[in-house]
Parts: structure tokens; C-alpha cells; sequence
């Protein structure tokens, strides 16, 4: 399987994918838009030769997509800005002092401390732990095995603790979303949504795997570069991360190509690990993929060169694929077959028809199309003679004026009498109703009248036992006094 070159992260809300120089990251706007922003960048092996030798272009890459991923990372998080934040004293003395190399200076700047945090985590913090358990109880080589295991531990529990984080766990929703577009394409699909939704949503280029390969093999690494003092120890921990980062990549760039069963066992580990940092995708986050691959990647001359012209062994002969159809792969041969089943039960539930239609004479085009258009217009208007006939027949009662006077009429005029009879005494049963509801009303409204003023005369007689009113003065009585 040749590797379609296609490098991808996922974002905030999106999917940053490159290829070769160009790279283009589609976000999901929070109105439901799809922004895709391209752009390029030229990689520093093309700059200069002796970057782009084996072991080194690693290095280079690894640092690369840090600073690309970054930026990315930032570019999709302006979306989701409301507020926009005033910049600090720093910043501002950094934009003061470079002027418009100011951002780019923060960028390296955050690249260094990441790197610089991941060593300091991964590396020396292990040794640093086992540095306290004396050599006379356990030798140089138990030591470093516990090292190694200490520092994947530590890996892994970094990875499930962010996995837990509900943004995160939509990030590695879009990280399945761009594993399984890749794979898409390089299993000889185009990249629509139904073909990248059956796709596997791990991938042998995959950084996580890469991290994890890191970690492995400083273990090995460590145990053949053996070094007595601890200082000393320290400092290989940090000056061979380059070289352990150049062989990792080097692996995955070869597993990214073969179909080598070896290679596929030495991948497990990082595809497993895939499983904590991708998520089955839903359809909206596979079309952002689909749009940020497409901005940056021709797809359909890739699919061209390696599976249209390939052959493929079926039945034990070599047969030529059919033109427009990808070559199927191991991962889909099921699915294939499946389909094919599904399509000669359809064949065969169809060849009855195809018979039938044999056996009828032979017609013209032109003259079968016209005489069935002409059946179709005569059964057409039929069709409606006979509708409008049922309807007139059916309403015939508001139609008096265009009755015809003849005997054979005088069974519908009987019958549109009754049906008159009938209409008007629901009219009146109707008005009756209508009458008998108002009477009610009315009668309700009276009630609740002569309610508020029998109330009223309530309140009335009680208020005329406390005050008698007499002229602008007023007489309070209480237990038959009188006060002023």
C-alpha cells in the first residue's frame, strides 16, 4: 500500500490536514458553517538537504508539526472568541520590541516550553524516581526496566486523565475523523461520508502512535547506552531524545507503507492506544474532514494511479479491476463480498422482468413512446371525466340551474331533495345550538351579576353596623356607643 503523504491533527471544532507544503484546517463555525483557511509552508529538509537524511528529518518533522499545530490550534480557537482579551504587559512589550515577529516569537516560545515540559515529565522525572533505589538491591538493568515502565505509565495516565475532558473527548472526535478520511483514500475510496464512515478510525502514521514508540524504545535505547554516573545520566536522557524521536519516525513512516505482516504486530501497541485518543466521529465532523483533505489533496488522481489500473486476484485469475471501482482491501473484503451477494439477489430477482419483456414484439422507439404517451393522456382525461362526474354527482344539490328534466334524472333529483331535506335540518339543529349556547352564557353572566351584588349589599350591611354617615361627619358605633 503506497502512502498518500496526507499528515492531519485535529483542532478545536475541526481538521487541520497537509500535504507536502500546502495545509489547509476546516472548522465547524458555531453557526454551522464549515471556514476552511489554506495556507503553506515549506519545510526546512527542502531548505536544506542534510535536514532531510534519515534520523534527522524526524526531528525536523516532530518540531515542525508542533509549531504548525499551534498555530493551528490557535486560528480555530478565534472562532469561539467572544471576548476579545486585552494583551498582557508582555505581549505587549514582545509586539513593542519585534514588531510583526512578535507572534511567531510566542509561537517558538511555546514550542520550547512544551518540548521542554515533555522531557522534564517523560524522561528525567522517571529517572529521577528510581534514583533513589540503591544499585546493591537492584542492578543497572532491573533500574532502567522500571524507568521505562514508570515513564509509560506516566504517558498513559496523561493521555486517559485528558480523555475525561469533555472538550478533549470532541478533539478526538475530530482526530477519528481524520484517521478514517485518510484511510478512506488510501484504501482506494473516494471521501465521501458514507465511505469514510465504514473506515477504521486508526492509522499506522498516527502521532500518538509515534509518542508512544518514543517511550518504547528509549527503554531499549537506554538499557545498550549504559552510564555509571547519575549526573551523566541525566544529560544522555536529554541529548539521545533526538536521536530515539528519529528512529520512532522513521518506523512509523515505514509501517505508513507496508503491508508487512511484522510491521503490522510491532504497530499494535500505538493502534491501541488510538483507542484513548480517537472517537467514533459523527457525520457533520466527517464532512469537516472530508473539506479540509479536499483543499489540499487530489484525491481522485491519487485513487487514479494506485487502484484503477491495479489487478486484483479473484478465484485464483487475474482479473483487471473495473474501471471507477477501487481495488478492495483486507480490511473491507467482508463488506465486499456482502455487496456483491446483495447485487446477484437483485439480478436474479430482476431476470423474471427481463424475460417478460423479451418475449414482446419488437417496436420502434419513437413509435412505442408516442403510442404510450397517447394511452396515458387518454386514460389520463378519462380519469378525470370520470371524477368530475362522481363530484357533480355528489354536490348535484347546489348545482339546481344545471339539472336536466328527463326521467332517467328523476331518481337524482329524489335523491338531492333528501339530501337538501337533510342539510337543512342540520342548519337548523345548528342554529338551535348556537341559540341554546348563548342563552346559557347570557344565563351565567346574569348569575354571576346578581352574585357581585348580592356581595356587595353584604358588605354594605356590615359596614352600616360600624359607621353611620351624617353629613361631612362620621359616627363609629361599638358596643352601642358613640364616638366622635
Amino acid at each position: 500500500m503506497k502512502s498518500s503523504g496526507i499528515g492531519g491533527q485535529a483542532v478545536l471544532e475541526g481538521v487541520m490536514m497537509k500535504n507536502k507544503r500546502e495545509y489547509a484546517v476546516a472548522v465547524r463555525k458555531p453557526n454551522g458553517e464549515i471556514a476552511v483557511e489554506k495556507g503553506e509552508m515549506i519545510s526546512a529538509t527542502e531548505k536544506y538537504k542534510v535536514l532531510g537524511l534519515p534520523l534527522i528529518r524526524g526531528v525536523v518533522n516532530f518540531v515542525e508539526s508542533l509549531v504548525l499545530g499551534v498555530k493551528m490550534l490557535t486560528s480555530s480557537a478565534e472562532y469561539f472568541d467572544d471576548v476579545v482579551e486585552e494583551p498582557g504587559k508582555f505581549e505587549l512589550w514582545l509586539r513593542k520590541k519585534f514588531g510583526e515577529k512578535a507572534d511567531k516569537f510566542i509561537m517558538g516560545g511555546t514550542v520550547f516550553l512544551s518540548v521542554v515540559m515533555a522531557i522534564a515529565i517523560f524522561m528525567l522525572l522517571p529517572l529521577l524516581i528510581v534514583s533513589f533505589i540503591d544499585e546493591n538491591v537492584i542492578s543497572y538493568e532491573w533500574k532502567t526496566l522500571i524507568e521505562g515502565l514508570i515513564r509509560v505509565a506516566i504517558f498513559l495516565g496523561y493521555v486517559v486523565l485528558i480523555s475525561r475532558l469533555k472538550d478533549i473527548r470532541r478533539v478526538f472526535m475530530y482526530h477519528g475523523a481524520e484517521h478514517k478520511t485518510i484511510n478512506c483514500i488510501e484504501h482506494g475510496m473516494a471521501p465521501s461520508v458514507q465511505n469514510v464512515r465504514e473506515c477504521s478510525r486508526f492509522h499506522k502514521r498516527c502521532g500518538t502512535s509515534f509518542l508512544l514508540f518514543v517511550m518504547l524504545i528509549s527503554v531499549v535505547f537506554f538499557l545498550i547506552v549504559r552510564v555509571e554516573t547519575l549526573w551523566l545520566r541525566f544529560v544522555v536522557r536529554v541529548l539521545f531524545v533526538p536521536v530515539i524521536a528519529g528512529i520512532s519516525y522513521e518506523f512509523i513512516r515505514l509501517a505508513g507503507n507496508s503491508d508487512s505482516k511484522f510491521i503490522g504486530f510491532l504497530s499494535k501497541p500505538g493502534l491501541w492506544l488510538q483507542g484513548l485518543t480517537t472517537r467514533e466521529p459523527d457525520d457533520d465532523m466527517i464532512r469537516v474532514a472530508v473539506a479540509s483533505v479536499e483543499a489540499v489533496f487530489d484525491w481522485q488522481a491519487y485513487l487514479d494511479e494506485n487502484f484503477e489500473k491495479k489487478l486484483r486476484k479473484k478465484n485464483g485469475k487475474i482479473i483487471k479491476a473495473p474501471a471507477g471501482k477501487s481495488e478492495p482491501v483486507k480490511e473491507t473484503k467482508k463488506a465486499v463480498k456482502k455487496t456483491e451477494l446483495q447485487k446477484e439477489e437483485v439480478q436474479a430477482k430482476e431476470e423474471p422482468v427481463t424475460e417478460v419483456q423479451a418475449v414482446v414484439a419488437p417496436v420502434p422507439e419513437k413509435k412505442a413512446a408516442k403510442a404510450a404517451s397517447e394511452v396515458a393522456i387518454t386514460e389520463e382525461k378519462v380519469s378525470q371525466k370520470n371524477e368530475s362526474e362522481d363530484i357533480t354527482a355528489k354536490f348535484d344539490w347546489s348545482f339546481p340551474s344545471a339539472k336536466k328534466e328527463t326521467k332517467k334524472d328523476e331518481p337524482d333529483e329524489a335523491a338531492a331533495k333528501e339530501s337538501r331535506s337533510r342539510l337543512a335540518e342540520k342548519v337548523a339543529a345548528a342554529d338551535k345550538a348556537e341559540k341554546a349556547g348563548k342563552a346559557a352564557q347570557k344565563a351565567v353572566v346574569n348569575t354571576r351579576n346578581a352574585e357581585d351584588e348580592e356581595e356587595e349589599d353584604d358588605i354594605l350591611r356590615a359596614l352600616d353596623k360600624f359607621f353611620v354617615f351624617e353629613g361631612e361627619g362620621t359616627v363609629m358605633e361599638r358596643s352601642g356607643d358613640k364616638e366622635h
